[in-house]
Protein backbone atom coordinates (compact mmCIF):
# COMPACT_ATOMS: atom_id res chain seq x y z
CA UNK A 1 0.00 0.00 0.00
CA UNK A 2 0.92 3.27 -1.18
CA UNK A 3 0.94 6.27 1.15
CA UNK A 4 1.36 8.60 -1.85
CA UNK A 5 -1.56 10.74 -3.09
CA UNK A 6 -2.36 13.23 -6.15
CA UNK A 7 -3.31 16.45 -5.60
CA UNK A 8 -5.82 18.32 -8.06
CA UNK A 9 -7.80 21.19 -7.44
CA UNK A 10 -10.16 22.91 -9.99
CA UNK A 11 -9.02 26.43 -8.47
CA UNK A 12 -5.81 26.32 -10.14
CA UNK A 13 -4.24 25.20 -13.59
CA UNK A 14 -4.58 21.98 -15.11
CA UNK A 15 -1.03 20.34 -15.21
CA UNK A 16 0.43 21.43 -19.03
CA UNK A 17 2.45 18.24 -19.07
CA UNK A 18 2.61 14.59 -17.36
CA UNK A 19 2.78 15.98 -14.07
CA UNK A 20 0.21 16.40 -10.65
CA UNK A 21 -0.83 19.48 -9.56
CA UNK A 22 0.82 18.17 -6.21
CA UNK A 23 1.43 15.02 -4.96
CA UNK A 24 1.50 13.82 -1.05
CA UNK A 25 3.68 11.29 0.65
CA UNK A 26 3.22 11.29 4.53
CA UNK A 27 3.16 14.37 5.67
CA UNK A 28 5.38 15.96 3.10
CA UNK A 29 3.27 18.08 -0.11
CA UNK A 30 5.03 18.99 -3.44
CA UNK A 31 3.55 21.01 -4.98
CA UNK A 32 4.55 21.31 -8.63
CA UNK A 33 5.80 24.84 -10.62
CA UNK A 34 3.32 27.19 -11.09
CA UNK A 35 2.72 29.56 -13.69
CA UNK A 36 0.93 32.61 -14.46
CA UNK A 37 -2.04 30.60 -16.05
CA UNK A 38 -5.59 31.49 -14.89
CA UNK A 39 -7.53 28.57 -13.79
CA UNK A 40 -10.25 27.63 -16.18
CA UNK A 41 -9.18 29.68 -19.32
CA UNK A 42 -5.53 28.32 -18.72
CA UNK A 43 -4.61 31.60 -20.18
CA UNK A 44 -1.28 33.59 -19.24
CA UNK A 45 -2.20 36.47 -17.14
CA UNK A 46 -1.65 40.09 -18.97
CA UNK A 47 0.49 42.73 -17.05
CA UNK A 48 3.73 42.91 -15.46
CA UNK A 49 5.93 40.78 -12.88
CA UNK A 50 3.74 41.77 -9.49
CA UNK A 51 0.72 40.70 -11.90
CA UNK A 52 2.28 37.86 -12.50
CA UNK A 53 3.65 36.64 -9.25
CA UNK A 54 0.56 37.14 -7.89
CA UNK A 55 -1.48 34.78 -9.95
CA UNK A 56 1.50 32.49 -9.56
CA UNK A 57 1.11 32.60 -5.64
CA UNK A 58 -2.82 32.87 -6.16
CA UNK A 59 -2.31 29.17 -7.99
CA UNK A 60 -0.04 27.95 -5.11
CA UNK A 61 -2.63 28.67 -2.41
CA UNK A 62 -5.47 26.85 -4.14
CA UNK A 63 -2.84 23.73 -4.38
CA UNK A 64 -1.95 24.18 -0.79
CA UNK A 65 -5.60 24.23 0.51
CA UNK A 66 -6.32 21.34 -1.78
CA UNK A 67 -3.49 19.55 0.08
CA UNK A 68 -5.29 20.04 3.09
CA UNK A 69 -2.95 23.31 4.36
CA UNK A 70 -2.46 26.49 3.61
CA UNK A 71 1.02 28.41 2.60
CA UNK A 72 1.74 29.03 5.99
CA UNK A 73 2.69 25.55 6.16
CA UNK A 74 5.17 25.93 2.87
CA UNK A 75 8.78 25.17 4.23
CA UNK A 76 10.73 25.54 0.98
CA UNK A 77 10.23 27.75 -2.19
CA UNK A 78 12.00 27.61 -5.51
CA UNK A 79 11.12 30.68 -7.85
CA UNK A 80 12.97 30.80 -11.37
CA UNK A 81 12.84 34.02 -12.77
CA UNK A 82 13.36 35.06 -16.59
CA UNK A 83 14.97 38.31 -15.25
CA UNK A 84 16.74 38.81 -11.91
CA UNK A 85 16.35 42.41 -12.65
CA UNK A 86 12.58 40.83 -11.31
CA UNK A 87 13.76 39.67 -7.70
CA UNK A 88 12.53 42.96 -5.52
CA UNK A 89 8.79 43.15 -6.76
CA UNK A 90 8.82 39.58 -7.02
CA UNK A 91 9.57 39.13 -3.37
CA UNK A 92 7.35 42.32 -2.20
CA UNK A 93 4.37 40.03 -3.85
CA UNK A 94 5.81 36.68 -1.84
CA UNK A 95 5.41 38.71 1.46
CA UNK A 96 1.84 39.53 0.82
CA UNK A 97 1.23 35.82 0.50
CA UNK A 98 3.59 34.83 3.29
CA UNK A 99 4.12 35.75 7.07
CA UNK A 100 7.26 35.42 9.30
CA UNK A 101 8.26 32.61 9.65
CA UNK A 102 9.34 32.80 6.01
CA UNK A 103 10.05 29.32 4.11
CA UNK A 104 13.39 28.74 3.02
CA UNK A 105 14.04 29.33 -0.39
CA UNK A 106 16.24 29.76 -3.51
CA UNK A 107 15.33 32.08 -6.30
CA UNK A 108 17.22 31.43 -10.00
CA UNK A 109 17.40 33.20 -13.08
CA UNK A 110 16.58 30.94 -16.06
CA UNK A 111 16.55 31.44 -19.97
CA UNK A 112 13.09 30.75 -20.94
CA UNK A 113 10.18 29.56 -19.09
CA UNK A 114 6.67 27.35 -20.32
CA UNK A 115 3.97 29.55 -22.15
CA UNK A 116 6.72 32.44 -22.66
CA UNK A 117 6.22 33.29 -18.54
CA UNK A 118 8.02 35.45 -16.77
CA UNK A 119 8.18 33.23 -13.43
CA UNK A 120 7.57 30.08 -12.05
CA UNK A 121 7.31 28.89 -8.60
CA UNK A 122 6.92 25.41 -6.94
CA UNK A 123 7.13 24.60 -3.24
CA UNK A 124 7.13 22.05 -0.68
CA UNK A 125 4.61 22.19 2.18
CA UNK A 126 4.88 19.84 5.84
CA UNK A 127 1.30 19.43 7.16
Amino acid sequence: MSNKAVISTPDAPEAIGPYSQAVKAGNTVYLSGQIPLQPGTMEMVEGDISDQARQVFSNLQAVAIASGGTLADVVKVNISLIDLADFAAVNAVMASFFATPYPARACVQVAALPRGAAIEVEAIMAL
